[in-house]
């Protein structure tokens, strides 16, 4: 799972929860620009020496930024710095099931979709491009210019599931963090890995205004 410098960091904080509750293992980079957003939007500094405890106060809290809100083991994260090109995932021998890109910034979207590998996160998502396995790209942004939408025909051309940031309201959204587990379920969703993180449609209407 990449982490690119997007506003979102509740989006990639609710999939790595999932991932972990899903009995994943995870390989996390999280890019150098996203660690500027991250300490916008919660106030943690990720620091590659103290990622183990920068992870786990991240995931703890909630899309309110309420710390305490949820109980997390990363036992099953492996950590890779951005600027490791020699790192696991740069090589397409490294075994992995796919690639998540939440959020995914329209810098990253070009870089991935022109090939640059200027980091560990363009060049694991190229990686996965070329081995023919899932890249799922969770872009966030708005609005989008013709350049980026070009970028994201261009990754969908190569095999990759472009996934935009577009929280739904019929699952009955009642708090912040529904909005935020709604996409990040569509994201887990496109890689096939099991959740329960939204109500899914039933072919009823007005089902999301009710409880169950």
């Amino acid at each position: 799972m990449g982490v690119s410098g997007a506003s979102g960091t509740p989006y990639a904080a609710s999939v790595l929860r999932a991932l972990l509750a899903a009995g994943e293992s995870v390989d996390l980079v999280v890019s150098r620009a996203s660690r500027l957003t991250l300490l916008d939007e919660t106030g943690i500094s990720f620091r590659d020496a103290h990622w183990r405890a920068d992870l786990e106060e991240w995931l703890s809290r909630g899309a309110d930024g309420k710390p305490g809100t949820f109980r997390v083991s990363v036992d099953d994260v492996r950590y890779w710095a951005a600027g490791d090109l020699a790192a696991g995932p740069s090589s397409g021998s490294y075994a992995t099931k796919g690639m998540l890109i939440v959020p995914a910034s329209t810098a990253s979207v070009a870089g991935v979709a022109l090939g640059l590998s200027k980091d560990l996160l363009q060049r694991a998502a190229s990686v996965t491009l070329k081995e023919g396995r899932r890249l799922v790209v969770c872009v966030r942004e708005t609005p989008l210019n013709g350049t980026t939408l070009r970028h994201l025909v261009s990754l969908d051309e190569a095999g990759a599931i472009v996934l935009p940031a577009s929280p739904a309201f019929y699952a009955g959204a009642t708090h912040i963090q529904d909005l935020v587990d709604f996409v990040a379920g569509r994201v887990l969703d496109a890689a096939e890995v099991p959740h329960q993180l939204y109500r899914r449609w039933k072919g009823e209407l007005g089902s999301g205004s009710r409880e169950g």
